[in-house]
């Protein structure tokens, strides 16, 4: 048993609504709290001095100067397996060339494949792990990663089992997902309805037979796959057994209602939801993930996180940290521009850093300090938690704190 404190603040996030809008008034803030740890839970979170008096036999670790303490992050939705970069993309997109045009002239996603493809295991594993521990470094403790810059059996089945080697080379909890369904790829020879029931025959149960993902996600858009040829293939997905997740209304609306009509565990993206379909995701709970990394990316609009949440939806934020549209990777920059510009309350950010996301994911044991919970914490040198979003990411975090333990 572990005793760390003292700190200024522990914003807990306990007794939090899933959905729906939250104000800073309802937040509790724990003065000069303390958190209690045995194995890798929480036990008790509250006054230091009682939590010290009342367990003689607790190690101490002490915190001499002023920070504050928030549960730690989870980034529900990277794609950080890749190789290569592709920097020419942003710079011909901020030179006036379409999303079509780079593709055309060897960029965009396909580049990406190819990269990948040609990437060596070491190579991959190396540039993972490195991005892994930034994002450690960066309070995030919970990370999602895709597949998708394979798409054929030899080379998704390769992502996946770096991704699945890499859990064993850090201490961060990583959720794979199989994306085999990003794009149809240019040397396939068929439809996309005929590449879909491709991976439905030759790639998930693979994936399956080698434990590599419980969950399989889409991108559904017109230079994708279309909402119908979709729906099929995620119902398809669930009788295999797989969670399901959608790049949903990236660029068009529509496909944000396939995610909620299959029971997806959420929806990314969003930033082209019209207001009808903010009103169908709200009454379901399927997860509405804004990734203000992709609009900062490519200058498009931000998800309607205000209308979502004001709505009564379950509203996260993650990175899309990916090599073409979401190349910057710091989720708290993001957050507090995304903050800024969806007018969202502090309360609100972090929800949707912590528990919210924990909950797109299927993991309902992290992202609140309360008794019971995974002692997963990140601590700032601060003595006030708004300064975390008021600094717009260049307050880093102090410590980060996995299972209870330093890192």
């Amino acid at each position: 048993m572990k005793l760390i404190g003292p700190f200024k603040q522990i914003v807990t996030l306990n007794n939090l609504p899933l959905r729906g809008k939250l104000s800073d008034e309802q937040l509790e803030i724990i003065s000069d709290g303390g958190i209690l740890i045995e194995e890798n839970k929480i036990l008790k979170v509250g006054d230091f001095e009682n939590l010290k008096s009342n367990n003689n036999n607790a190690a101490l670790e002490l915190i001499e100067d002023e920070q504050i303490l928030l549960p730690a992050f989870v980034d529900a939705h990277t794609h950080i397996c890749f190789g290569g970069n592709r920097a020419n993309d942003f710079a011909m997109r901020n030179a006036g060339k379409t999303y079509l045009e780079i593709a055309q002239s060897g960029g965009g996603i396909w580049s990406s494949v190819q990269h990948t493809r040609s990437a060596s295991e070491e190579e991959l594993l190396k540039t993972l792990l490195e991005r892994i521990n930034t994002l450690i470094s960066l309070g995030i403790t919970t990370i999602e990663i895709k597949s998708g810059y394979g798409l054929d059996v030899e080379n998704e089945l390769k992502m996946l089992r770096i991704i699945k080697k890499a859990q064993s080379l850090t201490s961060a909890t990583i959720v794979p997902t199989c994306l085999s369904a990003h794009l149809k790829p240019r040397d396939f020879e068929g439809s996309n309805e005929e590449y879909l029931n491709f991976i439905i025959e030759q790639i998930l149960p693979r994936v399956k037979e080698e434990n590599l993902a419980n969950r399989v996600d889409i991108f559904i858009e017109k230079s994708a796959f279309l909402p119908e040829e979709s729906k099929e293939f995620l119902l398809k997905t669930k009788e295999l057994g797989f969670d399901i997740t959608v790049h949903a209304d990236q660029f068009t609306p529509g496909s944000s209602r396939i995610a909620v009509e299959v029971g997806a565990q959420s929806a990314d993206h969003l930033e082209a939801t019209i207001d009808e379909d903010i009103d169908f995701i709200a009454k379901s709970d399927t997860v509405a993930i804004a990734l203000p990394g992709a609009s900062l990316g490519l200058g498009e609009k931000f998800t309607p996180a205000r209308k979502l949440l004001d709505a009564g939806a379950i509203v996260a934020i993650a990175s899309d940290w990916n090599p073409g549209s979401a190349p910057m990777g710091n989720l708290v920059t993001q957050a507090s521009i995304l903050a800024t510009y969806q007018k969202l309350s502090t309360a609100e950010v972090l929800a949707g850093l912590t528990y919210r996301a924990s909950y797109a994911l299927g993991l309902k044991d992290r992202g609140i300090l309360a008794t019971g919970y995974k002692a997963d914490f990140v601590s700032y040198k601060t003595d006030n938690f708004q300064n975390i979003l008021y600094n717009q990411g260049s307050l880093k975090p102090e410590n980060v704190y996995i299972d209870g333990y330093k890192i």
